[in-house]
């Protein structure tokens, strides 16, 4: 079963909500909804919190500590998977999906013996649709192109990039419905975007490769795509995500 986790931010609740969350098992969901059928919760209220209500620094070793106190738990009496963790408004939650509950409260015990300075609630509710993992956990398609966006914007910069030069920037969109392919591309137009050429990916679909010069940096690039997302789909079509070269910046003597 594979694993991997991803950071990201989102609105919770009309708050500032801070997510990891085990993007790897999203694709082993159907077996394990069939063994892992209750979710269960552990809440802290940090003790440190900053302005925004996420883990200040001062507190984080020992927010971290708990959390593998409890993932250590969850692995010693065998009855769960750690999937997520929420920090929002001064708590952070950890989230777990559950094969049986008689050994909860021994779970708890043992993960959390060395906090007892901590405010710690907890709990767990029958959940065989995994709606919070779905629906709290796991991005929204608009959510998962920020955290695409922040990857290339990271690795650009890595390499020496300072994303504040314009060059091109190459976008993909394929067509759920290509009756509404030149109304798309007028649209495209209409934003200053030229179409490069017609494309079809690995399944056949048909699809657009567009550029326009731009800047890669983090917020230019939610703001573009996420209005693009918006755009794609009024003409039935699919956002595919974007691409550019590296640009260094030329320091001038003299």
């Amino acid at each position: 079963m594979q694993e991997y986790w991803e950071l990201y931010m989102k609105n919770l609740e009309g708050k500032a909500a801070l997510i990891q969350f085990n993007a790897g098992i999203s694709m082993d969901l159907e077996e394990l909804g069939y063994s892992h059928q209750i979710v269960g919760f552990v809440k802290a209220k940090l003790k440190d919190a900053n302005e925004k209500g996420f883990l200040g620094e001062a507190e984080e070793a020992e927010i971290l500590f708990m959390e593998d106190k409890l993932e250590a738990a969850m692995l010693k009496f065998r009855i769960g998977k750690y999937v997520g963790r929420v920090i929002s408004d001064g708590y952070v939650t950890f989230i777990y999906y559950l094969q049986f509950t008689y050994n909860w409260s021994h779970f708890i015990d043992f993960a959390l013996t060395e906090h007892g300075s901590y405010e710690i609630t907890n709990g767990h509710s029958h959940d065989p649709d995994w709606n919070y993992y779905k629906n709290l956990l796991y991005p929204t398609p608009k959510e998962w192109q920020i955290i695409q966006n922040h990857k290339v914007c990271d690795s650009l910069k890595e390499q020496g990039d300072s994303l504040q030069v314009e060059r091109a920037i190459e976008h993909k969109v394929y067509f759920t419905n290509k009756e509404s392919k030149v109304d798309l591309i007028a649209a495209l137009e209409k934003e200053g975007f030229k179409i490069k050429e017609e494309i079809k990916n690995e399944d056949g679909v048909d699809g657009l490769d567009f550029y326009r010069l731009d800047k890669p940096f983090y917020h230019d690039m939610d703001e573009m795509t996420l209005a693009l997302i918006d755009i794609a789909e009024f003409y039935n079509a699919q956002y595919d995500g974007w691409e550019t070269s590296v640009v260094k910046s030329v320091l001038k003597v003299g």
